[in-house]
């Protein structure tokens, strides 16, 4: 299967990057989808998709006022503009060969790298890792919207599992996220609410 190329690496620090992306691109990543970021001597990087920003530009600032828009001319800016629309990821594992580690990157990758979405098997392989350890890194990132993002990517992930035969994966992910918010009422009712719509699409 061909790796789907989302965009190109914009900034990034040991936490999370920013990578930037066509407009025509917005329909491959996800809120919440897992990515991945190789580097060089079989080392990747992966993240969390938690934001995605449409900048504006002149041109754009201009026909937003404008009574009537041709749909062509609507067309061309959004096939042919060069304002990147930004993605940003939170940093939440890395694999070097075949061992994936749900630590913190040791360095962060570099501009204009190339980022990818993970396929289903890449999804189902680092998150049946250990014991759910990139949890904590969603947990922390307190001005993310934490609850949404975790139910965006437990939606996603427990498909992937379904689809491979092990249902039973999004009731092993939430009962660890109970245990690690048992000090958090506030949190984990946030948690447990978003995640009831996950169980209602299952």
């Amino acid at each position: 299967m061909t790796a789907i190329e989302i965009g190109r690496l914009l900034r990034a620090s040991t936490t999370g990057f920013v990578l930037g992306c066509r407009v025509m691109q917005l329909d491959k990543p996800f809120f919440g989808a897992l990515v991945r970021v190789p580097q060089e001597h079989d080392y990747q990087i992966y993240g969390l998709v938690h934001d995605m920003r449409v900048e504006d530009d002149g041109l754009v600032r201009q026909l937003a006022t404008v009574e009537f828009v041709d749909e062509s001319t609507v067309a061309d800016n959004r096939q042919n503009r060069t304002t990147p629309v930004e993605i940003s990821v939170l940093a939440v594992g890395y694999q070097r060969h075949t061992s994936i580690s749900h630590l913190l990157p040791p360095r962060p990758p570099l501009s204009l790298d190339l980022i990818y979405l993970c396929e289903p098997d890449e999804l189902r392989g680092f998150t049946a890792e250990g014991r759910f350890g990139y949890f904590r890194h969603v947990l922390r990132a307190v001005d993310l919207p934490v609850s949404e993002l975790l139910a965006a990517h437990l939606q996603q992930a427990q498909q992937a599992h379904a689809a491979a035969g092990n249902p039973g994966w999004i009731d092993a992910a939430t009962q660890e996220l109970i245990t690690l918010l048992r000090d958090d009422y506030q949190t984990l009712m946030n948690v447990l609410a978003a995640l009831s719509d996950v169980a209602k699409s299952r």
